[in-house]
């Protein structure tokens, strides 16, 4: 059981909210670690490469530089040019569109939409984060850079760097379960193999 959880498929907790609203806290996601390698058991030294990240993708990486294992989304593969401005995305000069709405506590949900990739992101206009907007920056080979879907309040590249590929573990499409730590972390209804 120990070699398939660590070379196979795993679950991963989700303690905080910088996934928010894809991934909330309390969510036990699937982690699909052939998605990218073929590893040797209990390490993460590579046998083969199976496919890479790609845009969009939710990825589960061991970062050396936060140190701590980290849940965030594929923004910017190896070659892109990504900026932010104020929040708007931009990947190879081409700009996110947006839709949805914001409330009266200056809190956001959002659609983004890059090409095929799309996904719902939150924002907060009243307490907005200081890495609103960075860049262009230019992604190495063999590195990614990712966000969370809560972007005001997400540590991720902005501040932790690039991902190398190296440090990511697998891939999750799904939520295996998820307990409500507001109720008692009793089980979620509805959340049970919900797709990301």
């Amino acid at each position: 059981m120990v070699v398939f959880r660590s070379s196979f498929a795993d679950w991963n907790q989700v303690p905080s909210g910088s996934m928010q609203p894809t991934i909330v806290e309390g969510d036990r996601i699937l982690v699909d670690k052939l998605a990218y390698d073929l590893r040797i058991p209990l390490t993460h030294i590579s046998l083969m490469r199976v496919s890479e990240p790609t845009r969009g993708d939710i990825v589960i990486f061991d970062s050396e530089a936060a140190d701590n294992r980290l849940v965030k989304r594929v923004i910017g593969i190896p070659g892109d040019v990504v900026q932010l401005r104020d929040n708007r995305l931009f990947v190879n000069d081409v700009a996110a569109a947006y839709r949805g709405s914001c409330a009266a506590d200056g809190s956001c949900l959002l659609r983004e939409q890059l090409g095929e990739s799309q996904r719902h992101i939150r924002l907060q206009t009243l307490s907005p984060s200081p890495a609103r907007s960075f860049g262009p920056v230019l992604v190495p080979a063999d590195h990614f850079l990712v966000l969370g879907d809560n972007r005001d309040n997400s540590a991720d590249s902005r501040y932790i760097g690039f991902v190398p590929r190296s440090e990511i573990v697998g891939r999750s499409r799904r939520v295996a379960l998820s307990f409500n730590p507001d109720n008692y972390y009793l089980p979620r209804a509805g959340r049970y193999f919900k797709q990301l």
